[in-house]
């Protein structure tokens, strides 16, 4: 079976790309071997896609952003496919956020593919289920993929770490031009752009461009500063010259940079499934549930310190791990 959906998504069918995406995202033991069987069927593409992560500030605009180049990227003749990692649902796990609702145009283009990723509550579940989506729409001959990221967190981090170039959108007016240099998220940013730069903004954010760029220059040195540029989602004012920052900076890693980038990223990403597929043994073990309840009795009534019951707990999964199996 996996066989044959590797040959639907390779014939790029959107059906069996959303198949796939949903089997490699399950946190489901039985769905995980089914996931790295298709992963292992799957072909690369011959050219590596461009693969970029777009976060910001909420309310800068980023679904806009997002619908107003990818709609200029397919009318180019590119394959497009959009990953949104969502805050997940405490309740059912699945994604709160409907990206398809917020990207109306582009979720009716033939060439793009959108996708709202649930982080199934983990950085380590960001990971697993977002790089093997992006894995394959590669597949599926996408040869443009987007990871927007909802908010400013540590999952910006996560997907600074699986992308080429990551993208960070901005405002005037939020004090990013000087207090933001001293936010990890700036320095994760390889191309900055002020969004909003239309009517009586527009002077507003070009001031700030340049404030910016003038204060990245000082932490970072001109050589190593992110580009910063101005633009307008809604008039599509500027969009094309952020795409070519984008590929400026893809080509000033060039193919070995870029090579050696995506090989260091794989390690990361094998330890990201290791620290994962353990939560998920944990969460699993029969012994870590037995003592579950007395620990989490024991750490409310202030008689058992965190570091204790995390001790206890662990205790109890080794235990198990090395307990003789009985045939």
């Amino acid at each position: 079976m996996r066989e044959s959906l590797a040959a639907h998504v390779a014939a790029g069918r959107r059906a069996a790309v959303s198949r796939a995406i949903t089997l490699v995202e399950s946190s489901h033991p039985e769905h995980r071997a089914q996931a790295r069987e298709l992963l292992a069927a799957l072909t690369a593409p011959d050219k590596a896609a461009v693969r970029v992560g777009i976060s910001g500030v909420p309310g800068v605009g980023k679904s806009t952003f997002i619908e107003a180049l990818g709609g200029r990227l397919t009318a180019a003749g590119h394959r497009v496919g959009v990953l949104a990692v969502d805050p997940s649902s405490q309740r059912t796990g699945g994604s709160v956020l409907g990206d398809k609702t917020r990207m109306q145009r582009l979720a009716t283009d033939q060439r793009a593919f959108i996708r709202a990723s649930p982080s199934a509550g983990t950085l380590g579940g960001v990971a697993r289920a977002t790089s093997q989506a992006m894995l394959v729409l590669e597949a599926a001959a996408y040869d443009v993929v987007l990871v927007e990221t909802v908010g400013v967190g540590q999952s910006e981090t996560t997907v600074a770490g699986m992308v080429d170039t990551f993208l960070f959108l901005t405002l005037a007016r939020t004090g990013d031009q000087l207090q933001g240099i001293k936010r990890g998220i700036l320095e994760l940013a390889d191309v900055i752009a002020v969004n909003k730069a239309d009517g009586d903004r527009e002077a507003e954010a070009r001031s700030a461009a340049r404030e910016l760029g003038g204060a990245l220059r000082m932490v970072h040195g001109r050589e190593r500063a992110p580009s910063v540029v101005t633009c307008s989602a809604l008039t599509g004012a500027g969009v094309d010259d952020v795409w070519q920052q984008v590929l400026a900076h893809r080509d000033r890693l060039g193919d070995e940079g870029l090579a050696e980038k995506r090989a260091h990223q794989q390690l990361d990403f094998a330890w990201a499934l290791v620290r994962d597929e353990l939560e998920q043994r944990l969460r699993r073990s029969e012994a870590v549930r037995r003592v579950r309840g007395e620990v989490r009795d024991l750490v409310l009534r202030g008689e058992l310190p965190a570091v204790a019951a995390a001790d206890r707990i662990l205790a109890a999964y080794d235990d198990a791990e090395h307990a003789p199996r009985v045939d």
